[in-house]
């Protein structure tokens, strides 16, 4: 079974283009999605300690998304990048987190079906990336990036459907999904995850 849904809008083929042309500024805010991404996963563990039936994957996830910002990393010093001065404001995921509901359950699962979103956004953006890369390291990593991302956006469903309705999880994670297409078309391009 399918867990997640196809996303509802196409990344432009603008942004592949953006990131191409300045490899080492995408591959900074990358590394910064992956420490962000991390933290979100281990947020989960702090805000619900109660749900203990999906710390354990959250924990996994979390440890996961630490590694690929490892990897990211260690890419950078190849390159001779530095990490970004400082993590810049994701705008996508603001906006994002604007639409979710504000009751602690609604909340919950509208946190969890975002991560999943953002996580399948992750992918097919990876995919592109592989796509557009010359032979080599770099698009191999790409590449497990893609397979990864796409994992971990049926992970979150997974995690809302043990606590909710299965009608009422794909009902508002196709509504999130929605939404996502909007947020993304409105952003502008850069050589950026998001």
């Amino acid at each position: 079974m399918k867990l997640s849904l196809e996303l509802e809008a196409d990344s432009p083929a603008e942004w592949v283009e953006a990131v191409m042309t300045d490899f080492d500024s995408f591959l900074q805010d990358h590394a910064d999605c992956e420490r962000k991404a991390s933290a979100m996963a281990m947020s989960f563990v702090a805000k619900y300690p109660d749900r203990v039936e999906i710390i354990p994957e959250l924990i996994e996830t979390g440890v996961e998304e630490l590694e690929h910002f490892q990897s990211v990393y260690k890419l950078m010093e190849a390159r001779g990048v530095r990490l970004a001065p400082e993590m810049r404001q994701d705008v996508y995921v603001k906006k994002l987190l604007q639409g979710c509901r504000s009751g602690r359950e609604e909340r919950f699962m509208d946190r969890l079906l975002l991560a999943s979103v953002i996580e399948c956004r992750g992918a097919e953006r990876f995919r592109l990336i592989y796509e557009a890369l010359p032979e080599g390291d770099v698009r191999q990593f790409y590449h497990n990036l893609w397979a990864s991302e796409a994992k971990h956006g049926h992970i979150f469903v997974k995690m809302a459907l043990v606590y909710f309705d299965e009608n009422d999880v794909y009902s508002r994670l196709r509504e999130l999904n929605s939404m996502e297409g909007e947020v993304l078309l409105q952003l502008p391009i850069r050589a950026a995850l998001h």
